[in-house]
């Protein structure tokens, strides 16, 4: 679980080669979502601002529709933002996405704060992505401009290259 202290720590996003912070929790469906339950695979976990919104709506349907190249790498997706677990049941239901959206919503994005990428100005996520290995260490972050949707080609670069690590 995340500690509310970290709500006031200072934006330090974590680089490649450290271990990834730990969390959990509830997804869509309000079923509760550890990162550590995961060690055996590759997670892709993907901050997002909000919900149904435009550019947010764009990155997460390109990763549903192409969600193999996902599942080739022996990587999980994990989608995070701010918004409550009934919006994003909804939202996942609109989309037919196949994957967890998990909520940051309460405390308001205390993951997205430990992460690094927690905008308090606007109360929401940046556009934040960690590839984490199976052994929980952080391959590859990108965090984007508001408003600059995230490159696929980049995360199957990524992914390939955590492939030949593992290899």
């Amino acid at each position: 679980m995340t500690d509310v202290s970290l709500a006031q720590a200072p934006a330090v996003i974590p680089q490649p080669g450290q271990l990834a912070p730990d969390f959990e929790l509830v997804n869509q469906f309000g079923e509760p979502v550890r990162l550590s339950d995961y060690r055996g695979s590759n997670v892709v976990v993907v901050f997002y601002p909000f919900a149904f919104s435009g550019i947010c709506t764009g990155e997460l349907c390109e990763i549903r529709d192409n969600i193999a190249a996902f599942e080739d790498s022996n990587a999980v997706v994990l989608a995070i933002s701010v918004d409550s677990k009934f919006t994003l049941r909804a939202y996942a239901q609109q989309e037919s996405y196949g994957f967890d959206l998990l909520a940051d919503f309460w405390p308001h994005g205390a993951v997205a704060r430990t992460y690094g990428v927690f905008d308090d100005d606007s109360g929401m996520a940046l556009r934040g992505t960690f590839i984490i290995d199976a052994a929980g260490v952080i391959r590859y972050v990108v965090v984007n401009p508001r408003g600059q949707a995230r490159d696929l080609a980049e995360y199957r670069r990524a992914l390939t290259a955590l492939g030949r690590r593992q290899a």
